[in-house]
């Protein structure tokens, strides 16, 4: 097997390869890793459950964690991965707007309530412990569709320093999400 291939290029969606998802480690380096640093953060309540706020007029968020360059994340000749831990709430009616995370990677982790995404390719429901992992450039609009309140952990990685906007767009039919 090519060493030089991400477990997401050999597995496909990794939440779909269960064997692959591997507990946190202290610096994660491969995108296993980084979904299991959101599960691990997500199953903790006491980590973010008393920061959560809800803010009728603007979204509101709370960066959770940031590690500029997590050491020991880099294998050999390579540099060490920084990565940032967002908290974000949605009120019913809420939307990101389209967007894509510029040149970082990504784990949405849906922790209380329902989030839709819509991509170009469909839309999809994510209940609580839903995870979406995307990579560098994936554009997606995600917004909080039902009556209940929601609350979402990111992990970005390296850490998020742009988030350009995208039109809008009408998406295909809708798929249903697959629960992590």
């Amino acid at each position: 097997m090519n060493s030089s291939h991400s477990d997401l290029q050999i597995a496909g969606d990794i939440l779909e390869v269960q064997h692959l998802l591997q507990p946190a480690r202290e610096h994660p380096a491969t995108v296993a890793e980084f979904a299991g640093l959101a599960r691990s953060i997500a199953a903790d309540r006491s980590q973010w459950a008393h920061l959560v706020q809800y803010d009728a007029v603007s979204r509101w968020y709370h960066r959770l964690r940031t590690v500029p360059q997590a050491l020991g994340s880099a294998r050999a000749g390579e540099a060490p991965i920084g990565y940032e831990v967002w908290l974000l709430s949605w009120v019913p009616g809420q939307g990101s707007g389209a967007h894509d995370h510029g040149a970082s990677s990504g784990i949405l982790t849906v922790l209380d309530g329902e989030l839709t995404e819509h991509t170009e390719r469909g839309v999809r429901s994510l209940a609580a412990g839903s995870q979406r992992v995307f990579a560098p450039g994936y554009a997606h609009d995600v917004v909080n569709d039902s009556l209940e309140p929601a609350v979402s952990l990111h992990v970005y990685y390296p850490g998020l320093t742009d988030m350009p906007m995208h039109p809008a767009q009408s998406p295909p039919a809708t798929q249903d999400a697959v629960p992590a």
